[in-house]
């Protein structure tokens, strides 16, 4: 979704290299406080980096530590109320701050306010890798709405919503993709961006392994079944906590939809267990510190 980087310079001096990291950027101004209770049909959660501001609403811990150590959802381990408790973030980038280092920005953030501490571990995990199939590709690339230059200029403004009836993101530029209505209809997604938003639906990661860089247009259908048993799964990998009858509904659909309605893209889902790189939250405090 985004691209950042770290900064890490080799320095020169007096004849002879030596490497030294400078100072993680820090947010100048920060604010963090629980987010209020949702309603109960729909909520909205949103990154917004526009100039120097910088506001994230109705995110969880989770989200937050998925962004600043750019990390996949599946790629954390951690209490299940990381997933859960929601917080909002009022920020000020310091002078000369980029928006490409928000992350560590947040990174620093989390370690001030959550006292948040963590190490890096190898673990194999069960994926669905998803290939093009041997058809070959069936949807075409759809060019972002702007050039690239303008991708780098412009506000982030990234937003989400969900209700019972559905879920939508919009990525701006034109990329967004809806769950609703029995369908997930993709409009400029690049192909990593479509793993990760089928994940949601689904009980184990995805992980792109097309080889394409594109983005992409695509309609999948699913039965109403499959349609539910999915949404259900979207709520609990987001830490929803559901009553038995939801999780009952979920097992007892076949989810063979999703797997036919990829193909009628050129794509496939192949199940598969590869080794990947996990993030272990070894502590974080539930209430942050004082802003």
């Amino acid at each position: 979704m985004y691209r950042f980087c770290r900064l890490i310079p080799a320095i020169l001096a007096t004849g002879v290299l030596f490497a030294q990291s400078l100072p993680a950027p820090q947010f100048e101004v920060a604010s963090v406080k629980p987010s209020p209770p949702g309603a109960p049909e729909q909520m909205s959660i949103g990154v917004h980096v526009d100039g120097a501001r910088v506001s994230c609403s109705y995110l969880s811990l989770r989200d937050y530590i998925r962004m600043a150590y750019r990390v996949k959802d599946y790629q954390i381990v951690a209490p299940e109320w990381v997933g859960t408790e929601r917080y909002e973030i009022a920020a000020t980038l310091p002078p000369g701050g980029t928006r490409e280092q928000v992350p560590d920005m947040i990174r620093m953030l989390l370690a001030d306010r959550f006292q948040l501490k963590a190490h890096q571990e190898k673990k194999d995990f069960p994926v669905y890798a998803l290939v093009v199939d041997k058809g070959g590709l069936k949807i075409r690339e759809s060019p972002l709405d702007t050039d690239a230059d303008g991708l780098k200029k412009d506000p982030v403004n990234v937003t989400a919503s969900g209700s019972r009836n559905g879920v939508s993101l919009n990525l701006g530029h034109g990329s967004f993709f809806t769950f609703a209505d029995n369908k997930l209809e993709a409009k400029k997604l690049t192909m990593t961006s479509l793993a990760e938003t089928m994940a949601r639906f689904v009980d184990r990661p995805i992980v792109d392994m097309t080889g394409l860089t594109g983005t992409y247009d695509l309609v999948l259908n699913f039965t109403e079944d499959d349609y539910r048993a999915m949404l259900i799964r979207s709520a609990i990998n987001a830490g929803v906590v559901l009553p038995p009858q939801a999780r009952q509904a979920m097992e007892a659909a076949s989810g063979d939809s999703l797997f036919t309605a990829i193909q009628t893209a050129g794509l496939k889902l192949e199940r598969r267990k590869e080794p990947l790189d996990v993030l272990v939250i070894d502590r974080a405090e539930k209430t942050p510190s004082e802003n």
